[in-house]
């Protein structure tokens, strides 16, 4: 069986309020593609969202494992994964913003931009939290295998945050000067994308017990 519609529509509507503020891999990509052209922001956000979908297969081997293991060891991550969501949102509000602007990357060939995307986005530990705790949220062992539950929100989010990222890169040289300049912009994106973590962990918390 397929997850429930209405939890693929509240999964799709989450991931994109969570993609549409520019977090760091927005960031890199902006800063790739308003140095060198959009082709480089392309190539970037091509190894960043294989690199993601890596650590969605990852997780979803993890989670997978973890459920047959124990249903109760799942639902403690589902709740420690809620609680790491309000931990991320938390310390977004109070974080402070920085000024200094990113350096300007030497120009590099279409193949090393994605090597380069790739690579970053794959050895960054903190994707590999996200996806464990922001994928098992929208589980619901009743209604069907979890493995293919959790692949299936992964593939989501990384189809998903290609679309918005391919958007950024397209408009890169325009948006990533106001978006990494602009001292409203950060404060608006530091209020949005932590009271949607925190919205997410809170609902999580109170409605993400594990059916058995």
């Amino acid at each position: 069986m397929m997850p429930a519609l209405s939890t693929v529509t509240l999964f799709l509507l989450a991931a994109l309020g969570l993609l549409l503020i520019p977090g760091p891999s927005v960031l890199y990509i902006l800063t790739r593609s308003a140095a060198q052209g959009r082709r480089a922001g392309l190539a970037s956000v091509g190894g960043i969202e294989l690199a993601s979908l890596a650590h969605a297969v990852a997780a979803t081997l993890g989670l997978s494992a973890l459920l047959l293991t124990s249903a109760l060891a799942f639902s403690l991550v589902k709740y420690l994964g809620a609680g790491y969501l309000i931990y991320l949102g938390v310390r977004t509000l109070l974080s402070r913003q920085e000024h200094a602007q990113a350096p300007v990357p030497a120009p590099k060939s279409v193949s090393r931009l994605f090597a380069q995307g790739f690579l970053v986005q794959l050895l960054n530990p903190k994707t590999a939290l996200f996806f464990y705790a922001f994928l098992p949220q929208f589980v619901d062992p009743t209604r069907g295998a979890v493995t293919e539950q959790i692949l299936i929100f992964g593939a989501l989010f990384v189809l998903l945050a290609f679309c918005t990222d391919c958007l950024y890169a397209l408009l890169g040289s325009t948006v990533g000067k106001l978006l990494t300049r602009n001292v409203r912009f950060r404060q608006v994106q530091r209020y949005v994308t932590g009271g949607v973590y925190i919205a997410l962990g809170v609902t999580a918390a109170v409605t993400g017990e594990t059916k058995k």
